[in-house]
């Protein structure tokens, strides 16, 4: 059975919330050609994943292995605790999630 296919669609904005909650980071939902997808666009699927990827995957790795696998034809920014993007993909999550502890 694929997660995806059974997803219950949602708006991005909850989507962006859900992925939060099971990743604690942030995330900002955007089209490939780097537009932010407006919070209130329905249609996509729910984050079917229960718990947050490990601490030792770098942002690159969870886009790649979650992300992408979900939402084809978007892309998406990982938030620091302060809001900021995190630019490099070679960083941990768990230093995502660091930063937020910080705040």
């Amino acid at each position: 059975m694929d997660p995806v296919e059974d997803a219950v669609l949602a708006k991005v904005g909850s989507v962006e919330l859900k992925i939060g909650r099971i990743e604690h980071f942030r995330v900002r939902i955007r089209y490939l050609n780097g537009a932010d997808v407006r919070g209130d666009r329905e249609g996509m699927p729910t984050w079917p994943y229960e718990r947050g990827a490990r601490d030792s995957w770098t942002v690159a790795d969870w886009r790649a292995r979650r992300f992408r696998n979900v939402y084809p034809g978007f892309d998406v920014d990982v938030l620091d605790g302060e809001g900021s993007v995190v630019a490099a993909g070679q960083t941990l999550l768990e230093t995502v999630r660091e930063s937020y502890d910080e705040q």
